[in-house]
This record gives C-alpha cells, structure tokens and sequence, in this order.
C-alpha cells in the first residue's frame, strides 16, 4: 500500500514563500522536497566492508584546526561570529546571542579530535538555540542539558516535530517549530529575523524514527544593516541553494558545511563536498563563506586536512565567488565589519 501524502507546517508562524502548502510527508516521514529519501542499511553494510583507498593517507593526517581561547567571547556584548568546531558557531546579532547545533563533549562515536574552545561553564546569555536537525552530531543531549541548566532565558528554535525529542532531555525547554519557508516569533522588538529553510538530508536518531523530525538550514537578517547570514546544516547538494536566493537575493554571509563526503555513494545524498559547498555558495552569491563540518570529528574516509585544503584550492583558483573566512577554532569574526 502507497504512503498517504499529506502536508505540515506550524500554523501558528507565517510561511514567506508564497503558495507554499507545508513539508510533504509519506506516510510519517518527511521528504526533500518532493522525494522521499531512506539510507540503506547495505549502504552502510558495504562501507564498512570496503577498503578506503585513501587509508594510509588518512592514518598519516594528523591535521586539526587550529585553537584560540573564546571564554571572554560569551561575556562580551559587540556583535561576532565564533566557530567552536563542527557545525557549531556563536553568533550574535544586534546584541543577541545564537547558538548553533552544539556537541560539546565526545560520546560513543564521537570522538572530538580538538578541544573545545572554552570551558563549557562559560558559554552562559544564550538568548536562542537553533537546531538544524537531530542527528547526534548536531543535536546532543549532554550538550543542550548543560546549555539549558545555564541559560533558564533561552529558546530553542528547530524543527517540525522536534518539540517532544528536546522535552525527553530538559522537560521545561521552550521549543519553536518551523517548517521549510516558515519564520519564527521572536517579537516585534527584535534586532533580527530567523527563517527556518529547506536542506537536502535526512533524519534518525533511533531504530524506528526515520525521517520522522525535519531537517533544515536557518537565515538571520540583522534588520539594522539588513545582512544576511545563512546556515546551511547538513546538506547535500540540491536546487534548495538556487530557490533560496531566487527568495531573498545575495547572502552576505554563507556558513557552510565542507566535510564528511567520502565514499560519494554512502555520502553525496547527505553532505556537499568542498566542490559543491563552493558551488552552492557561487548559487547563493555569497560575499563571504565560512567553512563547517570539518576537522573536529572522524565521520568520513577522505582525510582531516582534505576539505579545507580543497575548498582554498577551489578559492585560489578564482572558482569561489565570494572571500573564504577559515578561522580558528575559537577565533572571534567581526562579521559587521565586513564589506
């Protein structure tokens, strides 16, 4: 029997593409756009069983980011972006504080390769948490337990349906949903607006909740200079970069995620390479991109330094619209300097 089709969003926030009837789902689980994505288990069976043919190279890569202290960044009050490692940024606009897809500890799997920049009991005046989606490596739960233990004032902002996952780990957590094309409440005093948009990837978190909670990026608009700053999560490539811009026109500022695609048949439909990022950006005419998704976890099989090195090659060739920010992990960006 065929998946019924239906249609979600959150009724309760405006939608800003026009004509736009909700995510689709099959049956219970949310689709890219108009398909349905499901990972295979003998995708992963012949991952695991293959050779890497760069695994000699990769053994011998020691490379890691480099760190900078950042504790004073989370009492500071001028606006910043700071890359913690991962897809997990600081970002403040007009004085409000941002936190992205925090994994701050290593757990089963996930081993941090670095250190994280700061001690965790610094990262206090959170004002919002946004969560691209629920994969561990972007969602943790020792992390957003700590973060709500020390910021009682903030708000998470995600996903359709990830309001009951966040409550099983901090019961009182104020959550937003939003789907695709949908921007959140944050009052009409606001320094900034948040608008929650399509990615090209997937969800699980358990054995029996595939595709069941949504995946997606975040645009900020700081309506005072009125700069754009997307976030791109987790993503494969896809035509979402072509309709966001169609939507609201140059980005000013692209984060964007560069590593974990090797082998290409277990990870294209789930992640960009160095390539692909450049060339989303290229789609979204970025004026600056700030690479992610690389150096801090052992994901993938293409070696530690290959993404970055890659995406610079791709810049020094002239193929990169906009300028490449690759900072230090730690390292504070002045973002509101920047022309």
């Amino acid at each position: 029997m065929a998946n019924r089709i239906s249609y979600l969003r959150n009724e309760a926030l405006p939608t800003v593409r026009p004509g736009y009837p909700g995510n689709k789902l099959f049956g219970n689980q949310f689709a890219n756009g108009e398909e349905l994505f499901e990972p295979r288990f003998a995708t992963v069976l012949k991952w695991q069983l293959s050779t890497n043919p760069q695994k000699e190279e990769k053994k011998h890569d020691t490379w890691t980011p480099e760190l900078v202290d950042c504790t004073a960044a989370f009492s500071a009050t001028e606006d910043m972006l700071v890359w913690l490692g991962h897809a997990c940024f600081l970002l403040r606009v007009g004085g409000v504080s941002l936190l992205f897809d925090p994994v701050l500890f290593s757990s089963l799997g996930l081993r941090r390769r670095h250190p994280l920049p700061c001690p965790p009991e610094a990262m206090r005046s959170i004002d919002y948490l946004l969560l691209s989606h629920g994969h561990r490596d972007h969602a943790d739960e020792k992390s957003i337990q700590l973060l709500a233990r020390q910021n009682p004032q903030m708000q998470v902002l995600s996903s359709l349906r990830m309001g009951k996952l966040l409550r099983s780990m901090v019961p009182t957590l104020a959550v937003q949903e939003a789907g695709w094309w949908q921007q959140y409440n944050l009052g009409p005093n606001a320094p900034l607006e948040i608008t929650y948009l399509p990615a090209a990837h997937w969800h699980r978190r358990g054995l029996a909740d595939l595709n069941e909670i949504l995946w997606g990026s975040f645009l900020i608009r700081a309506r005072q200079t009125n700069t754009l700053i997307y976030f791109a999560g987790d993503t494969a490539y896809g035509d979402h970069f072509e309709t966001i811009e169609q939507r609201f026109g140059p980005i000013d500022i692209a984060l964007m995620p560069i590593g974990a695609y090797k082998p290409a048949y277990m990870m294209a439909q789930s992640h960009v390479n160095p390539h692909e990022a450049a060339k989303a950006a290229n789609v979204l005419r970025a004026g600056h991109v700030v690479p992610m998704h690389h150096g801090t976890f052992d994901l993938s099989d293409e070696p530690a330094s290959e993404p970055l090195r890659q995406l610079r090659e791709v810049a020094a060739s002239g193929m990169l619209r906009g300028e490449l920010h690759a900072p230090a992990v730690g390292e504070i960006l002045r973002w509101h300097e920047w022309e």
